[in-house]
């Protein structure tokens, strides 16, 4: 079985800039200071479609079913600039063949970054799952509508691959895909898409290709990104719901598969850190305007780059630095789901620590401190030592307006280009303050943030 939990996020790690300044500003005298290790571990879920669905109503029934000849079925998907749509539908009256996308899917949005409307019947293809021997089409006495119940008929044990490139002995007569669908993608508005996926097929056709009738059978959608979400063309069915398909139209098990993974996986960007003088407020001031240092580039597109530049100058600065790298990572790039960052400094009594880090997904909401940073020592000059998730919030930069996270046009992994999407001059302001309409992780359900006095 594949695993294809991180395939959507792979349009991140091309947008989130690195920074190569490594170098520790702290000039303290070591016999006064204590060293700290800071770890912050993506504990949240990662998941392989944004949206997902089973279609097995035909337009007009009142009762699911398959789509005979002039029928139709109809779903409408919320779709971002990045990502495509994928489907499978059973031909029936074969064995285990059925209609999809290739494995690259069928973009929503064109090269342009437009929303697309048309007829995209060119880029389905039908499909042999591999699962089970070809008979005669209708003949066959383990093809659907003629075997004696589901699940029956030689097992194949091959790969799933394109009818046309099947060569297993039986010269079985098979339409052509425009002959038997029609599937088009219709913008709505926003980043709202209708999808139809029509039989066309005609008694005569049916009869030439040795076939009574050519129903499509229910099946599944997924919304995603990356490639190869259902299954990949030359290798084994991965077990999660095809074969239930091409054999039997039977869109169930596909169906619970998708929506057991389906959801927004949210990475956390590179970051930065800062040692500061207790009471100071370096990186931002809570319900104030974005200082325009550099906060707004890691809220909006997860760039450190320009606020380490402007590290000597924010308010009370001791020491600091990026956190770009994950443990075990040879390069800068984001913070996936089951992933670690680490850093380190050393402080002093007196001194706290803010950081920020981007909430990938979204248009300028932030992981962060309180404005203040966290109290490095007790009252006592006890090194502060422990997990410190619940001192790190989620806050909205207010520099650029809020879209559905992982959907909207200027969310990080859509936009078209770094520093995208419409400017607001807000106050920073903790994300639950704000009524946007959209929904968020919190904080412990994404990241766990400890911290280690050495």
């Amino acid at each position: 079985m594949k695993n294809f939990k991180f395939i959507t996020l792979l349009s991140v790690i091309t947008l989130f800039a690195s920074c190569d300044n490594d170098d520790d500003n702290t000039t303290v005298d070591p016999s006064e200071t204590t060293n700290f290790t800071v770890s912050i571990e993506n504990i949240g879920s990662a998941y392989s479609f944004i949206d997902s669905g089973i279609f097995n109503t035909p337009v007009g029934d009142a009762n699911p079913g398959p789509a005979t000849p002039g029928k139709r079925y109809e779903f409408t998907v919320n779709a971002g600039r990045s990502q495509k749509l994928s489907f499978a539908t059973m031909l029936a009256a074969t064995n285990d063949l059925f209609f999809a996308p290739d494995g690259n899917g069928i973009a929503f949005y064109d090269e342009n970054g437009d929303p697309i409307s048309g007829d995209v019947t060119d880029q389905v293809y039908l499909w042999d799952a591999g699962t089970e021997v070809n008979e005669e089409p209708a003949v066959g006495p383990n093809t659907v509508g003629m075997q004696s119940g589901p699940d029956t008929g030689e097992v194949e044990n091959g790969n799933v691959l394109k009818i046309a490139d099947v060569t297993n002995g039986f010269m079985f007569d098979f339409p052509e895909v425009n002959e038997i669908i029609s599937v088009s993608i219709t913008h709505t508005e926003g980043t709202l898409f209708t999808v139809s996926i029509e039989d066309l097929a005609t008694a005569s056709l049916d009869t030439s290709a040795g076939m009574s009738v050519a129903p499509l059978s229910p099946g599944v959608y997924v919304v995603h990104g990356g490639v190869n979400p259902l299954f990949t063309e030359g290798e084994p069915d991965y077990g999660q719901g095809v074969e239930a398909i091409s054999e039997d139209g039977n869109a169930a098990p596909l169906g619970d598969y998708t929506a057991e993974n389906t959801g927004v996986t949210f990475p956390s960007s590179p970051g930065i850190f800062v040692v500061h003088e207790g009471g100071t407020m370096p990186l931002f001031t809570s319900g104030s305007t974005d200082y325009d240092l550099g906060l707004e580039h890691i809220a909006e597109d997860g760039n450190p780059a320009v606020l380490v530049d402007n590290l000597s100058v924010l308010e009370g600065q001791i020491s600091g630095n990026v956190f770009n790298t994950v443990v075990g990572g040879s390069a800068p790039g984001p913070l996936l789901p089951g992933s670690t960052y680490t850093f380190s400094f050393t402080a002093e009594a007196g001194n706290s620590l803010s950081f920020a880090s981007m909430l990938a997904a979204t248009n300028d909401v932030l992981f962060a401190t309180q404005d203040t940073g966290i109290e490095l020592f007790s009252a006592d000059g006890t090194p502060l030592s422990g997990d410190v998730t619940d001192q790190v919030y989620l806050w909205d930069a207010g520099t650029e307006v809020n879209e559905q996270p992982a959907i909207g046009p200027n969310t990080v992994t859509n936009q078209l280009a770094a520093d995208t999407g419409m400017d607001e001059t807000e106050q920073v302001q903790l994300l639950s303050n704000i009524n946007d309409g959209f929904d968020y992780p919190s904080v412990n359900a994404v990241l766990k943030i400890t911290i280690t006095a050495n």
